[in-house]
């Protein structure tokens, strides 16, 4: 990992006069020291990036293609290091760190085989009209510009990949912004993006500080920003820059509804299994973690203790360990956030039934019932493995929970009624519905992203693509069609 990394200046590693280091949120100590990029450094990329954009944009796809293939050929061969390298930085167990190396994979393979095809063109008659006879139309996409992308520290590879790739695939200069608590993976990539043939000035990894993102934010030359993070930020960066085009992936209370039917003793081990895990991986750490429960009267009592049991059947410790489950979260301060939380929740009438306990920046795993309304944990997005679990009446007191929160990311309902699947995916307030499942199911290649506050635009790499790109028409005259 080395005593010193430095960043990546429009496609050459670089350094600066300061410094900062990036501590393990297990134990503390120091995974590395990283260089931070002066002002007139950051000043140079965005020039390098604005300067290219029209050569970048007109590069053959084969050539952004092949460089987006060698990126994934190379993350596969350095999985396990990458994936050491997660887990120091950010404390999420090995095993979640190896999947979301392999994520990151797909991420840039996906990407390829778009730039292939991507743009391909449409060619539309105009002659359906008299004033267009001997006309044609024929669309293509063309890049906004240079894109500024600023990535969260929950999944600092893929979520760095995500907007890396999609840029690229489309010809559009990138300026990446990583997480200051995870900044190394998202340099991994900028190594592996020197060995390819991608222009100078394509793409920089900059990991400057946050109190240094304004600049960046308003420049006029950056009118493309993707964003990855906190309502509270994403909403504050749009807000700053109304002409600007932002894609922004947001917070979520992600739920998951057990419908009366979902009711074997399997579908219930499976329910409650998938909602113990997915509630805690990442250690809650993730905008889809299963954070609620709405499970239906008929099926509460038999699901509420296997949820229990299956939570506390949970492995916690160090993330290095191939059997832990649950590793710490990225700070004391976000921690003692959750504990705050939860805290609040019981004195106000919540029924504690596991976990409730910190240790450092660890926190165990918890379950709770009967959380009041009004409570931050029943409406804000906890970030942590903490769990809530309310009993309903039917299928429409269910989908009314779940639409009883100012976010609207993604949800799961557990129903073998493809009647019912095609009813929640008409109701439920949100951008993603999964069925038979937690919400906290994402495949790279399909859209993600929210309604209400969870944010606007979509990922998944050709969505993230078209937020990148805009429609040109060219108009033909004169043919004999």
């Amino acid at each position: 990992m080395g005593a010193a990394h430095a960043f990546w200046l429009a496609g050459r590693q670089a350094t600066g006069t300061d410094t900062f280091e990036v501590t393990s949120p297990w134990d503390g100590r120091t995974v590395a020291t990283v260089s931070v990029p002066t002002d007139a450094q950051t000043e140079e990329a965005v020039a390098a990036a604005y300067a290219v954009r029209e050569d970048f944009a007109a590069t053959p796809a084969h050539v952004r293609a092949a460089a987006l293939d060698h990126v994934s050929r190379r993350l596969a061969e350095r999985t396990e290091e990458i994936a050491r390298l997660i887990s120091a930085e950010n404390g999420k167990p090995i095993k979640w760190a190896r999947g979301e190396v392999g994520r990151a994979v797909s991420v840039f393979r996906f990407a390829a085989e778009e730039a292939r095809r991507f743009n391909g063109g449409e060619a539309q008659r105009l002659d359906t009209d008299a004033g267009g006879q001997g006309r044609l139309a024929l669309t293509r996409r063309f890049p906004k510009g240079v894109v500024l992308g600023i990535a969260p520290f929950n999944f600092p590879l893929n979520l760095c990949a995500h907007k890396v790739a999609p840029a690229i695939a489309a010809g559009a200069p990138i300026i990446l912004k990583p997480a200051p608590a995870t900044p190394l993976s998202g340099l991994i990539l900028g190594e592996l993006l020197a060995e390819t043939d991608l222009p100078a000035g394509s793409w920089s990894i900059l990991p400057v500080p946050n109190d240094r993102m304004a600049e960046l934010v308003q420049d006029e030359r950056l009118p493309v920003i993707s964003f990855t993070g906190s309502e509270k930020v994403g909403y504050a960066i749009m807000d700053s820059v109304p002409r600007k085009h932002c894609t922004l992936e947001l917070g979520g209370n992600g739920a998951a509804v057990v419908l009366a039917d979902y009711a074997s003793d399997t579908d219930l081990d499976w329910a409650a299994t998938r909602i113990a895990t997915f509630s805690n991986y990442q250690g809650g750490q993730s905008c889809i973690s299963v954070q609620r429960v709405i499970a239906d009267a008929a099926v509460y009592d038999r699901l509420l203790p296997r949820i229990v049991a299956a939570v506390e059947a949970q492995v916690t410790g160090d993330p290095a360990d191939d059997a832990t489950d649950v590793g710490p979260l990225v700070s004391e301060d976000a921690a003692q956030r959750v504990e705050s939380w939860v805290s609040e929740a019981v004195d106000a009438g919540a029924r504690l039934l596991t976990g409730g306990k910190r240790d450092g920046a660890s926190y165990a795993p918890t379950v709770l019932t009967d959380v009041p309304a009004g409570t931050t944990l029943s409406c804000e997005e906890v970030f942590g493995p903490v769990l809530t679990v309310q009993r309903v009446d039917g299928e429409a007191e269910a989908f009314a929970a779940v639409n009883d929160s100012k976010y609207g990311l993604q949800a799961g309902v557990f129903t073998h009624d493809v009647q019912v699947a095609f009813r929640a995916h008409r109701a439920l307030e949100v951008g993603g519905v999964v069925i038979g499942d937690v919400p906290s199911y994402r495949a790279d290649q399909m859209p993600y992203g929210g309604a209400k506050q969870s944010g606007v635009g979509r990922e998944g790499v050709r969505f993230a693509m078209e937020d990148y790109t805009y429609e040109r028409v060219l108009v033909l005259t004169g043919l004999a069609l």
